[in-house]
């Protein structure tokens, strides 16, 4: 059988892509924020539970080193800032293990960005004001919604109290997933199947999409706050556009004694459900007891916003090779 060698992506389409790239770079340039690059090799990897670090043995000078591929270059990134980079953003290459769809590719490009003293409602902002940059044809209505509001409007269910029984059950049946397949699966697992499959493709119709005000459990490297409602929730946001996820924005944790604590807790739980262990990254912990500036920061999907531009069916219609062909 031959051998299909040619990209996944037209020509046409590359150069398109190129087109985008440097809008991305020019929006950022206007604005005085430093392009840098980082590793994609860290000794440490992402311990969330929901995503799979790839890792490779390497011979090092210090001897043969585990080092894992990063989901984004978060890690790294906050160590420029607390090196006294000032706002520095970066398209990086990224890696997530089994992630290969319409809307996914094991690696893929990240663009993150991190704004020293700006406060989460100015990183909305500036987030809108990318995408619809790069989006002319993007509605200029944002719409900010809460997490726990979304769970009432489309599930009638409270996410923050309703039973653990409840959501499984909530899931099983909109998710259509076995309840025998749920059975082990915590608040989070459940929570996040409804939040993709029932209230996601709902959001960013018509309008670009702000949700707020997540569960303090899927806080990851965000701080905390207390909303309205005197509920203690995880200081971040999401942006979507056509019911897709294109940016996750953090008011970003700056403790390094509470972040190896969720590290901590997340090796745990990935104990409890039999999965690997992923190494914590003692750099970042450093960088953070030395002292890393408030702010805010965001990690975009950037060939998620391309494929959305350009109008395309499939993430790899986008991408030079996609993981399948590369």
């Amino acid at each position: 059988m031959a051998i299909d060698w040619h990209p996944t992506a037209s020509i046409e389409t590359l150069r398109e892509r190129a087109r985008l790239m440097a809008s991305v770079r020019a929006f950022f340039a206007a604005r005085t924020v430093l392009e840098v690059e980082t590793p994609v090799l860290g000794q440490g990897g992402s311990t969330d539970v929901h995503l799979v670090s790839l890792n490779t043995l390497a011979r090092t000078d210090r001897g043969q080193r585990r080092l894992w591929l990063q989901t984004s270059p978060e890690f790294h990134m906050k160590r420029l800032l607390a090196a006294g980079s000032g706002p520095i953003f970066q398209l990086a290459r990224s890696f997530r293990d089994g992630e290969v769809g319409a809307r996914h590719n094991i690696e893929f490009t990240m663009l993150e960005w991190y704004r020293p003293q700006f406060s989460l409602n100015e990183m909305i902002a500036e987030t809108a004001a990318l995408v619809m940059a790069l989006l002319p044809a993007a509605p200029g209505d944002i719409v900010h919604y809460r997490y726990r509001e979304l769970f009432h409007t489309h599930l009638a269910v409270d996410p923050f109290t309703s039973s653990l029984e409840k959501l499984r059950a909530l899931a099983s049946e909109r998710g259509q997933m076995s309840a025998h397949a749920l059975a082990d699966e915590g608040r989070d697992t459940c929570l996040d199947l409804l939040m993709s499959m029932v209230i996601e493709p709902q959001l960013g119709q018509q309008e670009l999409s702000v949700v707020t005000d997540y569960p303090t459990s899927q806080a990851a490297l965000a701080r905390r706050h207390q909303d309205a409602d005197g509920e203690w929730v995880a200081s971040r946001f999401e942006l979507y556009v056509n019911g897709i996820e294109l940016a996750n924005g953090y008011d970003e944790l700056t403790d390094a004694e509470e972040q190896r604590l969720r590290f901590n807790a997340d090796n745990a739980e990935r104990r409890r459900l039999g999965l690997p262990e992923v190494d914590i990254d003692e750099n970042l912990l450093a960088a953070l007891e030395h002292g890393m500036p408030e702010g805010a920061g965001v990690a975009l999907g950037i060939d998620r916003l391309i494929q959305l531009a350009l109008g395309k069916a499939r993430l790899e219609d986008v991408l030079a090779f996609s993981t399948p062909h590369c």
